[in-house]
């Protein structure tokens, strides 16, 4: 199923999931998708594996749950994320570190404090190497970050690379 872009979310400078100058970092880009779902999209480098040619089941799980707590972002206001209060995740698949990887996350039912999301790590193939979903505290990023999140530190880093449509599998 081919998906439009409808945004791309923020990055910050040093974050390991999406920080562009954290040289071990994994330098995600995420992307809001048409139909409600978050799209993360990175490369896994040598420094991300655990086994020989594999990523780390430690960086899979950062991923998948930093993703599943951005989706909240599209339906809100912006400045409202996930923060973690419980995740687990079933590896189904080993991930390659030659290959792009994509990550899929979206919200399944919201309340007034907190709310649940699920997500898969896609690979190149269209299979499923990883599922998770987890329960997530809605907090305003001004109570859970220390930088200027509208200074150079945080914000949307638009790139001729940024796809303007995603292809997903039609079934997860």
């Amino acid at each position: 199923m081919r998906l439009k872009i409808e945004k791309k979310q923020p990055s910050s400078k040093m974050c390991f999931v999406c920080g562009v100058d954290n040289a071990f970092g994994l330098k995600s880009n995420f992307y809001e998708l048409e139909d409600g779902q978050l799209m993360a999209i990175f490369q896994p480098a040598e420094q991300h594996q655990g086994y020989p040619g594999r990523l780390h089941g430690g960086i899979a799980a950062t991923i998948l749950d930093e993703t599943i707590g951005r989706a909240i972002i599209i339906s809100g206001t912006g400045s409202v994320w996930g923060v973690t209060i419980d995740f687990s995740m079933k590896l189904r698949k080993p991930i390659p570190l030659n290959e792009e990887v994509r990550v899929l996350a979206r919200v399944v039912s919201e309340k007034n404090r907190y709310f649940l999301g699920e997500g898969e790590i896609i690979l190149a193939d269209g299979s499923v190497a990883v599922t998770g979903q987890g329960k997530y505290l809605k907090m305003d990023i001004d109570k859970i970050a220390d930088f200027d999140h509208n200074g150079e530190d945080w914000k949307v880093l638009s790139d001729a690379n940024d796809p303007e449509f995603v292809d997903i599998p039609e079934k997860m």
